[in-house]
C-alpha cells in the first residue's frame, strides 16, 4: 500500500522496502524517525526551489545518512559520514542501479555535514544536506508550511530530539576523534568528551615539516 506523509510518496519499491529495513534494524526509533524526516523535508524543500531527485535515490540517501553512528556499521578508520556513504553506494550496486546513480548518493551522504558544497551539485545529492539542515539545524524552515511540518512530525515524532541527535553524534564519533578534523563533528565531541583538544589548521601549517 502506499504511504502518504505531508503530500510527499514513499515509493513503494522493492529497493526502498529493503533500505527501510536495513535501517530500522540498525538505527535507534530517534535516527530511524530523523532519516525519514530527512527524506520528507528534502523532498519538500526541493519542491519548494524547484528540484526534483529520483525518490529512491534520495530515499537511500536519506536512510542511510547517519548508519555510521550505529553501533552495528560504525567504524574508527574513517568519518562517520563515509561509512553510510559507502554503505548506500554497495547497496544500490547490489540492486541494479547504476555506478553514477550510487556515485550520486554517496556523495550526498559523505557531505551531508559539508555546508556550502552539496547545494551546487545533483538534486540527490543536494537534498540530503537539505533535508538535514532542516531537521537538525532548523534552517529555513519557512520553505516548508507549518501544515506539512505537522504532517512530518505528527508520522515521525521528535521527542528530546536536540539532546538525542547530540548523544548519538557523540557516541558515534568518540572512538575515532581524529576523523572529525576540519568539520563540524570536532564541535560535538568538544563539547562532551573531557580532555579532547582540537586539531589546530594554522599550528599544522606553522608547525610542518618545510622550513619556511
Amino acid at each position: 500500500m502506499t504511504e502518504k506523509i505531508a503530500g510527499v510518496t514513499i515509493p513503494d519499491t522493492a529497493l526502498v522496502r529493503e533500505a527501510t529495513e536495513l535501517v530500522r534494524a540498525a538505527a535507534t526509533p530517534l535516527l530511524f524517525d530523523h532519516s525519514r524526516r530527512v527524506f520528507l523535508f528534502g523532498t519538500l524543500k526541493g519542491e519548494y526551489r524547484g528540484l526534483k531527485a529520483d525518490p529512491e535515490l534520495l530515499y537511500v540517501g536519506a536512510m542511510f545518512h547517519d548508519l555510521g553512528l550505529t553501533e552495528r556499521y560504525r567504524r574508527t578508520d574513517q568519518r562517520f559520514e563515509v561509512d553510510g556513504a559507502d554503505l548506500a553506494r554497495d547497496f544500490l550496486l547490489d540492486h541494479g542501479r547504476s555506478k553514477a546513480d550510487a556515485h550520486a548518493v554517496w556523495l550526498g551522504i559523505a557531505l551531508h555535514t559539508t555546508p556550502g558544497i552539496p547545494n551546487h551539485l545533483g538534486p540527490e545529492t543536494a537534498l540530503v544536506s537539505l533535508g538535514v539542515e532542516t531537521d537538525v539545524l532548523g534552517m529555513d524552515l519557512t520553505d516548508v508550511s507549518t501544515e506539512q511540518i505537522k504532517a512530518v512530525t505528527d508520522a515521525h515524532p521528535r521527542p528530546n530530539f536536540k539532546k538525542g541527535i547530540l548523544q548519538a553524534f557523540n557516541d558515534g564519533m568518540k572512538e575515532r576523534p581524529d576523523t572529525t578534523f576540519g568539520t563540524m563533528n570536532d564541535d560535538v565531541l568538544a563539547h562532551f568528551v573531557p580532555g579532547f583538544v582540537r586539531e589546530d589548521f594554522v599550528e599544522i601549517i606553522q608547525g610542518s615539516d618545510w622550513p619556511e
